[in-house]
């Protein structure tokens, strides 16, 4: 089991950054990935990025040059740098964690909200 404590978030203006912080702690393979996704109300959650322990990494189209993601295997956390935001990056940010192998666990974060006002 890999438990997920996540950081960050808030209310931000238009145009603002915000930095997000997910910190892994348990049974954690060693090939992985760890990333960002998003939901609102009466919508699917999707995948904003993702990086491999690797650092292999993937953005969705919408956060490309904006949205940073970066990870320390050492400490096994992950930050997603949110530059650039737009009231349609309102959203409630989950962190997420997957097994690249043994036995392809998944886990979730709590959540965290990110407001942009315009």
């Amino acid at each position: 089991q890999v438990q997920l404590v996540e950081s960050g978030g808030g209310l931000v203006q238009a145009g603002g950054s915000l930095r997000l912080s997910c910190a892994a702690s348990g049974s954690i393979f060693s090939l992985n990935a760890m990333g960002w996704y998003r939901q609102v109300p009466g919508k699917q959650r999707e995948l904003v990025a993702l990086i491999t322990s690797g650092g292999n990494t993937n953005y969705a189209d919408s956060v490309k040059g904006r949205f940073t993601i970066s990870r320390d295997n050492a400490k096994n956390t992950v930050l997603l740098q949110m530059n650039s935001l737009k009231p349609e990056d309102t959203a409630v940010y989950y962190c997420n964690y997957q097994s690249l192998g043994g036995s392809w666990t998944t886990s979730w974060g709590q959540g965290t909200q990110v407001t942009v006002s315009s």
